[in-house]
């Protein structure tokens, strides 16, 4: 069966779905369905799929479930379920997707499909994200029913197409910790979120320094003779910097080209300085946008490398 018959898009968010919570099913003796099923809390995103799906995949209408489940306090769980006719597309994605009716990630596939949208979806079915108040501290991609290799394998697929640097737990699944990377990775999905995701995204809030004096951690290299007028100086540039970080395009470059390559972590000596109070309110943007330390900040405003972006 010949995939052209699908366009991109929808084969994006197929791929999607099917590392998160679609599967295809098959009875004995029939042929294979595509289906999907939703807690009635995301009945919204349930449906905004189907409608952008049911066309091409021939679903019928989402239908109200209720399963009686001993394990949980109420006694049952209620969900939406949406399943498709049989089709020929179905039966072309039930043989790129499974062996012998178990589940396995078609790694072809995805090189041809992963892309921001597919990632989108997936982060949106079986994505979490962890937070203190309004600071991101893990994002975790259930991947647990494929097997550790499969994962292993998808880490690398997840570093080489999008710079995302996931680790494996100790209950199979994939996990993002680092600040800088959650942060990207949020931009990443941004355009393609739902609205009804909210609890999966984080809205930056506009706040200030309070106090000016602080210590900022800098490169061995980068040597200072008078470091509270040299730094501020540098902070010349953050109005650039703030330029980059609110479009998400050149955001997505930046990371990529500038961020990416230097190793902003190597903070080797600590100079104890005044930041100008002009310099507060672009500092702390740029700050809570990106998960960017005052230190990495002014690492890059030293190197200034992004000026082209």
């Amino acid at each position: 069966m010949c995939n052209s018959n699908l366009s991109t898009e929808i084969l994006n968010m197929v791929t999607g779905k099917l590392l998160g919570d679609g599967c295809i099913t098959k009875q004995k003796g029939r042929k294979p369905r595509f289906q999907f099923i939703h807690s009635t809390i995301d009945k919204e995103w349930c449906f905004f799929c189907y409608e952008k799906l049911r066309k091409d995949l021939h679903f019928t209408p989402p239908y109200y479930k209720k399963v009686v489940d001993e394990r949980i306090k109420k006694g049952y769980t209620e969900c939406f379920q949406v399943q498709s006719r049989t089709d020929p597309l179905i039966t072309w994605l039930e043989c790129k997707w499974y062996n012998n009716r178990k589940k396995v990630i078609p790694f072809p596939f995805l090189e041809k499909y992963l892309n921001e949208l597919a990632l989108a979806w997936w982060y949106q079915d079986d994505g979490h994200l962890t937070r203190k108040e309004n600071t991101p501290k893990k994002i975790i991609l259930s991947t647990d029913n494929f097997t550790s290799a499969e994962n292993r394998r998808l880490i690398g697929v997840l570093a080489r197409k999008f710079h995302l640097l996931f680790k494996l737990d100790s209950q199979n699944r994939l996990i993002l910790y680092d600040q800088l990377q959650i942060y990207y990775f949020l931009r990443l999905v941004e355009p393609y979120m739902h609205s009804s995701m909210k609890r999966k995204i984080i809205f930056p809030k506009h706040s200030t320094v309070s106090k000016n004096r602080t210590t900022i951690y800098l490169p061995s290299n980068i040597h200072l003779t008078k470091p509270t007028m040299e730094i501020n100086q540098q902070l010349s540039f953050l109005n650039t910097l703030k330029d980059i970080v609110m479009d998400r395009t050149r955001y997505l470059e930046f990371f990529k080209k500038v961020i990416v390559p230097n190793t902003l972590t190597q903070e080797t000596k600590g100079f104890q300085i005044i930041i100008h109070g002009k310099y507060n309110g672009n500092l702390q943007f740029i700050k809570n946008h990106t998960g960017l330390t005052n230190s990495q900040i002014i690492t890059l405003c030293f190197r200034n490398n992004f000026l082209e972006i």
